[in-house]
């Protein structure tokens, strides 16, 4: 549709956020207007996710302005977004399982009368909304906690309606949505585009942004690098120039050890691994000592593989082996006594015991070993747990200490001495340095290199191009489900595989 040079409905000008005197925004300007769906590009780090934080009302900014319809409004909570009618639509949706539709909906402001909840007018309107976002099949009275991704993504959408919402953000929002799915989104993006709705749209798919979107704002390192960019006259390999060309430091250590030699039996091998709808026809090996790096965006199917390869999914088709020999499919005892350890990408959820010790949580994997008669050796748990803590440099140096007052990095640490504990010889690292400092990460890297240089195999994902480039010896580039190029890290380019990623077609 022609855009308009109107005043815009939302602008934001000279942005800067700092978190503990480090800026992650850094004068970013971005400019929407009315019945406009403006992509906001960027890598992992480039500071999309703070800059609508920014917008939602969470973090309050130390210089810059947000104006709507040209007027400066000041959020200083989620509510005075709202009221300005500016609504998010997370990539984590915030929604109550537990509850139906209707009630997810209202949530927050909920129909009542006399002070009392009034759920025939709740559901009237929430059927209202499904019909306008065209979905009269989702049910008010259902819950949702039974519905798919998709159909909870219009339920957030209708959530974000029902507020007046004349600004959406959503944050990758196809991202675990299937072919059909994306296509269902799409209509009901172009249907709120139609009624003047501006959308923000976030994601890594440039064949998503070709589609549906309008203009484009590119943020790296914090700052705006592509201003008001119209997508019809901008080429790809613009876009991915933009976006490459890091300025933030990544240390890498470099190896000691001799170089992993070709003609070495692998340790893990995957052959012909599929997974439905995630992945399909997977294959690698990794030998001892070797760090092989799976790179890929969000969506990709990178988590879905080493989760399978690790037994938490099963697969559909295909084999995972280790030193020769054959795991079971989709069982994690299996994988384990192989020995093979999983970081999880959620550490905080699926890797610890938040409001347990560092000893117990380093061992959670070996907790028989300290068990005679039902009783277990706590001074001998204690011991061995302080012992490889220390080992990895796990700060401070204290074993009772509760891991939730631990520091992302440090916490990281202590899922590493779990494993390390008991022996792992296979070291799956899903987003290691998710929400660690720039400190942390190199400390990080270097504790996973001088693993491989014991002779574990790692295998890591990252979203961060930059990081399997410098951390890995070998990169299997992963888009749509599919390995779509191989090769050694040193003769890749972060532009290379940026471009690869980018352009890949869906899942076979």
């Amino acid at each position: 549709m022609p855009l308009t040079e109107t005043t815009p409905l939302l602008r934001m000008r000279g942005i800067v956020k700092e978190f503990a005197g480090v800026r992650a925004l850094d004068g970013v300007d971005l400019v929407v207007r009315a019945g406009e769906v403006h992509c906001l590009l960027g890598q992992n780090g480039a500071g999309k996710s703070t800059l609508i934080k920014v917008l939602a009302g969470v973090h309050r900014v130390e210089a810059g302005e947000v104006l709507v319809d040209g007027v400066p409004a000041s959020f200083t909570s989620p509510q005075d977004a709202l009221d300005a009618g500016i609504a998010t639509i997370y990539q984590e949706l915030d929604l109550v399982d537990g509850l139906t539709v209707a009630e997810n909906i209202f949530l927050g402001h909920e129909h009542a009368r006399l002070g009392f909840s009034h759920r025939t007018s709740a559901n009237r309107a929430a059927r209202g909304l499904m019909e306008r976002l065209g979905h009269p099949e989702i049910a008010a009275t259902r819950e949702v906690g039974s519905l798919s991704a998709a159909g909870k993504q219009i339920v957030s959408m209708a959530r974000a309606l029902s507020q007046d919402a004349r600004v959406i953000v959503m944050d990758e929002p196809s991202a675990v949505l299937d072919g059909e799915e994306v296509d269902g989104l799409f209509r009901v993006v172009e249907d709120l585009r139609a009624a003047g709705t501006a959308i923000v749209y976030i994601s890594h798919r440039l064949e998503e942004i070709r589609r549906i979107g309008d203009r484009i704002t590119v943020l790296k390192d914090g700052a705006t690098v592509g201003s008001d960019l119209a997508v019809a006259d901008t080429p790809t390999q613009e876009l991915i120039r933009l976006m490459t060309g890091r300025s933030i430091e990544y240390v890498f250590p470099e190896r000691t050890a001799a170089p992993v030699r070709s003609d070495v039996e692998p340790l893990l091998s995957v052959r012909g691994l599929g997974r439905r709808g995630e992945f399909s026809d997977v294959s690698f090996d990794v030998r001892p000592g070797e760090i092989v790096g799976l790179a890929g965006l969000v969506g990709a199917g990178r988590s879905e593989i080493v989760e399978t390869v690790y037994g938490a999914r099963r697969s559909d088709t295909g084999t995972v082996s280790v030193d020769g020999r054959r795991l079971r499919r989709g069982s994690v005892s299996s994988a384990v006594s192989a020995g093979l350890g999983l970081c999880p990408e959620e550490r905080k959820y699926q890797g610890l015991v938040l409001d347990d010790s560092v000893a117990r949580n380093i061992t959670l994997a070996s907790f028989g070993r300290w068990a005679t008669a039902g009783f277990t050796s706590d001074a001998g748990e204690r011991d061995a747990a302080q012992e490889v803590a220390r080992t990895v440099d796990v700060r401070p140096d204290d074993p009772d200490r509760v891991i939730r007052t631990l520091s992302g990095g440090n916490q990281q640490k202590v899922v590493l001495a779990r494993w390390l504990l008991r022996g792992c010889r296979v070291l799956l690292l899903d987003e290691p340095t998710r929400g660690v400092d720039v400190g942390a990460r190199r400390e990080i890297y270097t504790v996973v290199r001088d693993l491989a240089d014991r002779g574990i195999a790692v295998v890591v994902v990252s979203s961060e191009i930059e990081e399997v480039l410098g951390l890995a010896d070998r990169v299997l580039v992963v888009a749509g489900g599919r390995v779509v190029d191989e090769g050694p890290a040193d003769q890749m380019t972060e532009q290379h595989v940026l471009d690869l990623v980018m352009t890949e077609g869906s899942v076979a």
